[in-house]
């Protein structure tokens, strides 16, 4: 193994959290030269001043002694503090992320109920944390990756700062912040230093839900600074905290913050795609006030039970957040369970106090800065276009038969979907985790490769054949099976050339070059949200116990944010974000686009030729488009039998019968499924 890592100029420091690595001069060389060819197209820009280009990138290529190493820790640390806590901008909509409940099943209705069993289970999460009882999760089911992030999941708020955040991380804290109808709460998590039962929390929120007392002046808004850019939230936080300082400690010392939603959400047979549109974007902004963004993450409770997580970003990456959240759903409904009534397991505990109601003293010059924040923050809300559909068609086991990469696949077909949508290729960013490193968050995959570009253009082209196109996306997806592995192990470019901007700014060199790298702008943002834990779903049996996963907002104004989770074996479900501002993006049009790029990728393979080809080149007269993917525009409910639906739906294998309709499961159960079929 030694041997190995020498080949290729790594210099290990292994430990219990991972390997700690160094590069010596020629792997930085190869790096360089990587990234350099990387950007080959914008090269062009600097022939003419060729100086401009090298000396100052190839200045820290130096080979004197120690110099020339780089700790991969200490790109992360850079990574934490300028991408993350140096960003002025609103944790809103441009940082946070979301993940969501299961998509077809919701335990209880009873929204107390499910707000106790899974603040129970979050609470059993960070015992096992502290107990060092949770695995590190090993990659191939061998190598361990650093568990470094999983400190700060619990305990933790981003503070706002003038021009610096500072993440801070308590060692406890025995009680959650709960925001219901304006007003804040301060519930207690523990009795006599034991974990409340999920019954007796249940009882608590049930309290909060049942107070029929008011919210104060501006309180039901304040929540929104936290939405507010960086440093005019500083600068309000100044005077709260003189002002309101226990209230503002109870919020910001919580384990985590919960929100007791006053709505719905979730999947519904009345309209079942705009219901999950809605279910996405009130995960990812709420109305702008009813989330604390500053907290490591806010569960929200819906009225009707449904769950889902609001997550700030630069703690951790979305693996944390997910393990954590697989934990929860698994441990809520099958560990802690219901009652036939809804409610939770156990008898409530009539002797605990009343939840405390925080007071919040908010002088006067603060209620012109909250209305501030609310406005911008509504303004920022309604801009955001979510849109998440679950593709039926075919999953991970009919691309596992193509021999091929699961992700690579779905990076490919995104590729062809986005030029389809906007005729032209992009800068593309799929995250690839580097934890197989001391403290190591993410690398950049540029999926956007020529390599791919080759195989859209050939799929775009009438005089192009089946098997041309099929060998060029073998060497697309081999191309970016061979990016993602550089990534992982340490040989990406980004965030090598993050580093040396970085160190440019610092001892004061232009570099034109990494100045360019630097401000492009990433119109495609891509991410895969990884099931880590199928050991604790019975797939087979309960089919929809699985996780939607979640989503993000575009890292461009003009750009997409796209996320995709692989249900099961059969379907993978996708999250699209766009502004509703910029004339060059729509969430829906770029889904139809994904989904009939799926189906023209999966019919180039001969177990996919029953899937119809809906484009070929320009021939777009073929395609029969849909407002929204795996949902019809207009439907005809039929609760009948699986077995005496009038057309099966494809991915239970099944023949369909009828070619001129189909149908859409929108609930299903062991039992019953219900299906909406349109004629």
């Amino acid at each position: 193994m030694a041997e190995a890592h020498q080949a290729v100029g790594f210099r290990p420091s292994l430990t219990s959290d991972g390997a700690e690595v160094e590069l010596s001069a020629p792997v930085l060389q190869e790096i360089y030269l990587s990234g350099l060819r990387s950007w080959k197209r914008h090269l062009s820009r600097f022939w003419c001043h060729p100086a401009c280009l090298v000396p100052p990138a190839g200045s820290f290529l130096r080979t004197d002694g120690e110099d020339q190493r780089v700790a991969a820790r200490l790109v992360s640390d850079w990574w934490e503090e300028f991408v993350y806590l140096r960003s002025r901008n609103p944790l809103m909509v441009n940082s946070n992320y979301y993940m969501m409940d299961f998509l077809y099943v919701t335990p209880t209705p009873l929204q107390a109920a499910r707000a106790g069993n899974a603040v129970h289970a979050l609470l059993l999460y960070r015992h096992r944390l502290n107990r060092q009882e949770i695995p590190p999760t090993l990659l191939m089911g061998m190598r361990p990756l650093c568990s470094a992030q999983y400190e700060k999941i619990f305990n933790t708020t981003r503070i706002p700062g003038v021009q610096k955040d500072y993440i801070r991380h308590l060692h406890d804290s025995q009680h959650v912040a709960v925001f219901h109808r304006g007003r804040f709460f301060r519930v207690g998590t523990h009795s006599r230093n034991s974990l409340l039962s999920p019954r007796a929390l249940e009882q608590q929120f049930q309290r909060i839900l049942d107070d029929p007392s008011p919210a104060c002046p501006h309180e039901e808004h304040l929540a929104a600074l936290t939405a507010a850019p960086r440093g005019t939230w500083a600068q309000v936080r100044t005077s709260l905290k003189t002002q309101a300082a226990e209230a503002l400690e109870a919020v910001e010392g919580a384990a985590f913050f919960v929100s007791l939603d006053a709505e719905p959400a979730g999947l519904t047979r009345e309209d079942p795609a705009a219901s999950l549109d809605a279910y996405a974007h009130a995960l990812l902004a709420g109305r702008g006030h009813d989330r604390w963004f500053d907290k490591s993450f806010t569960l929200i409770v819906f009225s009707n039970g449904k769950l889902g997580l609001s997550v700030e970003h630069s703690w951790a990456d979305c693996p944390i957040s997910g393990h954590m959240w697989e934990f929860t759903l698994a441990t809520e409904c099958f560990q802690l369970g219901y009652s036939t009534d809804g409610h939770c397991k156990g008898h409530p505990d009539p002797t605990l106090p009343q939840p405390q109601r925080l007071q919040w003293d908010l002088p006067d010059q603060i209620h012109s800065s909250i209305s501030l924040a609310l406005r911008g923050a509504k303004i920022l809300s309604e801009n955001v276009d979510c849109h998440v559909f679950p593709f039926s068609l075919f999953g991970k086991s009919f691309i596992r038969r193509c021999h091929l990469s699961s992700d690579s696949f779905i990076q490919i077909a995104l590729q062809l979907a986005h030029f389809r949508d906007r005729g032209q290729f992009c800068l593309t960013y799929e995250s690839a985790m580097t934890r197989l490193f001391l403290e190591g968050r993410t690398e950049t995959v540029r999926s956007c490769t020529r390599e791919a570009c080759n195989f859209v253009r050939a799929m775009e082209d009438k005089e192009k054949t089946d098997p041309q196109c099929l060998a060029l996306f073998r060497v697309a997806v081999d191309k970016h099976q061979a990016l993602l592995k550089a990534a992982m192990s340490g040989q990406g470019v980004d965030r090598h050339l993050f580093a040396l901007y970085i160190v440019s700014r610092f001892l004061h060199l232009q570099s034109p070059f990494l100045t360019q790298v630097h401000s492009e702008q990433w119109q495609l943002s891509t991410s895969q949200i990884p099931v880590q834990q199928m050991h604790l779903f019975d797939v087979h049996h309960y089919p929809d116990y699985v996780s939607s996963g979640g989503g993000f907002g575009p890292a461009d104004d003009h750009g997409y944010g796209v996320s995709y989770i692989f249900m099961g074996d059969d379907m993978v479900t996708f999250h699209i974000s766009s502004k509703k501002s910029s004339t060059k993006t729509d969430s829906h049009r770029l889904g139809q686009h994904i989904e009939d790029a799926l189906l023209d990728v999966a019919s180039l393979f001969q177990a996919g030729q029953h899937f119809k080809r809906r484009f070929r080149g320009s021939g777009k007269e073929n395609s029969r488009h849909r407002s929204t993917q795996g949902f019809p525009v207009a439907v005809t409910a039929s609760t009948t039998a699986w077995n005496t639906c009038p057309v099966y739906f494809i991915s239970c294998g099944e023949k369909k019968e009828r070619s001129d309709c189909y149908c859409v499961c929108v609930e299903r159960s062991r039992h019953r499924r219900l299906h909406f079929v349109l004629y």
